[in-house]
């Protein structure tokens, strides 16, 4: 199959960098949170996760991350099967998790924070490389180096948290609500750089309680739905259906006009 360009040619249909596949899974006892959800994520595409709460959005990141694991179904990254891998697996694999919440240590700083990202690269050449990479795509990371973390905005924060993620040059990285506990300038920010690691080669996979917004920013978007994906495609579409925007977006689509 063959996918359509802005300017109308068509290029060949690219291997997706991680599948999730009539995946089933849950916690303890319970019931299953996911109940046969597959997703699929294209290189140099940011997919979205939408959905109310309860939906199951976070368990489908633990579950690609190796933090729990699947009870049926597949995880594919790059066209190798990694079902059931650990999170250093997962990890060696190319998948990056960043966690829901601030995850930088406070007491640390940037430099040190960033260079935990590193830690299975044993090459200080290459550490070198993605240490540059980092600090010019964030420019704020390499400006406040040698500070605390615990000293930087909460913006400034997640920007550390970025930057950490990308050491290992993952092939996809996995966004928990980025923007949980931001105010609305700071949270505009962190949209920018996602879309700027999109832009820098990077999939990724997010999951946004702030639904709208993570559409605005998507490549595609996913609606989940008691454990599953109820609909899926070109994240502009899905904000354009004025059904869709008043079940799961909180109002009607933005005019366009």
């Amino acid at each position: 199959m063959a996918s359509e360009e802005k300017d109308g040619t068509t290029r060949p249909a690219e291997r997706p960098l991680l599948v999730l596949d009539d995946v089933y899974a849950g916690y303890g006892r319970a019931a299953m949170v996911l109940r046969g959800l597959s997703v699929k994520v294209p290189p140099r595409t940011v997919v979205c996760l939408v959905g109310p709460n309860g939906a199951g959005k976070s368990t489908v990141l633990k579950v690609a991350s190796g933090l729990l694991r699947p009870r049926e179904g597949r995880v594919v990254v790059d066209g190798s099967d990694v079902t059931g891998q650990g999170p250093q697996q997962m990890l060696r694999s190319g998948l990056a998790h960043v966690l829901q919440g601030h995850s930088v240590f406070r007491e640390m700083t940037v430099e040190e924070n960033v260079l935990l990202g590193a830690y299975t690269l044993r090459d200080r050449a290459r550490i070198a490389e993605r240490v540059a990479f980092v600090q010019e795509l964030f420019p704020i990371v390499g400006e406040r180096w040698k500070q605390l973390a615990g000293l930087l905005s909460g913006g400034q924060q997640k920007q550390v948290e970025f930057a950490r993620s990308l050491m290992i040059d993952p092939k996809v990285v996995l966004l928990d609500e980025p923007s949980m506990g931001l105010d609305p300038k700071t949270t505009a920010t962190v949209f920018q750089q996602i879309t700027r690691m999109r832009d820098a080669g990077t999939a990724v996979l997010l999951v946004e309680q702030n639904a709208r917004r993570a559409l605005e920013t998507a490549d595609l978007g996913c609606v989940l739905d008691l454990g599953r994906v109820h609909i899926s495609g070109p994240a502009a579409e899905l904000l354009a259906d004025q059904r869709l925007s008043e079940l799961y977006l909180g109002g009607r689509p933005r005019s366009t006009a």
